[in-house]
């Protein structure tokens, strides 16, 4: 039997210890089968089985090997597409349970370290940096919205403010959003898997789904064994591949780059990032860091569309940490990998259902960490009946990529193309 193992990341080499969960062998029974153990499919289970459901988790590979365990571990509120995007679609009503929702992923998180002691290297607070005018005058929009759907944790920076929280002459100003934060994005997912099976839930790794027979009472197909249910979750995002068509028409899988350096030390380290939050700029492409627990300088960023593995990745992250922090210019690159999201052509995920039971979320477009959490939740409420939630996110309108699948990667580059140089112009 293949086994696939993590990629060789900073948050593989310093993950928790995790049992060995089997692959799934010969005919099972349950409530509710979720594809997929990463964020979106670990916090259903956990919902699901707090509400008394039998839930079994396939596993293509192991707990959190997707983007759950890749991403920059940071606790970023909303929408890769903000609110006022959403009322120009949907209309104040539905914008107002999608403005409610934007900003529970936070605390569903924080609340799911503290009931189940999950040890992930919570911080608290995040900063959204402006690189010149118009990203500030944007930023402070983006502060009134917030605050107009009852979000009021939140900081406006000027210039010298910033600096205050970050060491580097490329921000004129920014938001601190006092409710975000970053986390061992790994050790987060482990831990609530373990919190998943403290509850009967089980778990098979290197278990990846061949088929789902729709009906029902559909059943799911791995190699060597099945599973029939009353209702499936899929979570796969962008690593689902094919296995159920209509749900890749309409996203892209797409690659981002990150890097840890070697531990700074604590001196260097504060110097940095004096109150240890994490920070992101408001470019179209943006860089994303933080530090970890051992002083490390996590910085990522870029995109490969298509989720191409790019040959060398420190060449692509390592001029902009130069630009950011020119004293770690020469630093050393300790790891460097790759994790692939799953980008929608509306920037806004993809929430709905199949037939009467096979339920599915995906396309966060970069936001997946809070919004992963709150897509449980809602799921979860879904099955049990209470859909109000679920129908506010499955009424977003979402339209297949420009040329089909065969041009979505050019175009799409195209227009990412086109926002680089607004961003490297300041326009």
């Amino acid at each position: 039997m293949s086994h696939t193992p993590y990629p060789d990341s900073y948050y593989a080499a310093s993950a928790n210890p995790a049992p060995d969960r089997p692959a799934l062998q010969g005919s099972h029974e349950t409530d509710v089968c979720v594809i997929g153990a990463g964020y979106t499919g670990i916090s259903t289970a956990l919902f699901l089985l707090e509400h008394g459901f039998k839930v079994t988790v396939l596993e293509a590979a192991q707990v959190g090997f997707g983007a759950s365990g890749r991403n920059g571990g940071q606790i970023v509120n909303s929408y890769s597409r903000d609110l006022d995007v959403i009322e120009k679609q949907l209309g104040l009503q539905q914008a107002r349970l999608l403005g409610e929702m934007a900003f529970e992923g936070g605390r569903i998180i924080r609340e799911r370290v503290q009931r189940y002691a999950i040890d992930c290297d919570l911080k608290d607070g995040g900063v959204f940096a402006a690189i010149n005018p118009k990203q500030l005058r944007q930023l402070e929009q983006q502060k009134a919205l917030w605050e107009r759907y009852g979000h009021t944790q939140l900081e406006l920076l000027d210039d010298r403010a910033i600096r205050g929280v970050v060491d580097t002459e490329r921000y004129v100003g920014g938001i601190l959003d006092l409710s975000g934060g970053h986390i061992h994005p790994l050790n987060l997912v482990l831990g609530e898997a373990a919190a998943v099976e403290s509850l009967g839930g089980v778990i098979h790794e290197q278990s990846p789904v061949v088929r789902v027979q729709q009906g029902s009472a559909p059943v799911v197909h791995t190699a060597q064994g099945q599973v029939r249910a009353r209702f499936v979750v899929v979570a796969g995002n962008a690593y689902l591949g094919d296995l159920l068509p209509p749900l890749a028409a309409k996203s892209m899988p797409c690659g981002t780059q990150v890097i840890a350096t070697e531990p700074l030390g604590e001196a260097l380290a504060r110097q940095l990032l004096p109150q240890d939050y994490c920070v992101e700029d408001c470019n179209y492409l943006l860089d994303y860091y933080r530090l970890s627990a051992d002083r490390r300088l996590i910085f990522g960023g870029g995109v490969v569309y298509g989720a191409r593995d790019p040959a060398n990745i420190e060449a692509l992250i390592r001029p902009n940490l130069a630009r950011t922090f020119p004293a770690l210019r020469d630093v050393k690159i300790d790891y460097a990998w790759t994790g692939n999201f799953l980008l929608t052509l509306s920037r806004l995920p993809q929430m709905g259902r199949l037939g009467d039971n096979i339920y599915y979320s995906q396309g966060c477009s970069g936001h997946g960490v809070t919004y992963t959490h709150v897509a449980g939740k809602v799921l979860a409420e879904a099955i049990r009946g209470q859909a109000e939630r679920f129908d506010a996110f499955a009424a977003l309108p979402h339209y297949p990529f420009p040329g089909g699948r065969l041009f979505r990667v050019p175009f799409t580059a195209l227009g990412a193309w086109y926002y680089q140089l607004r961003d490297r112009f300041g326009g």
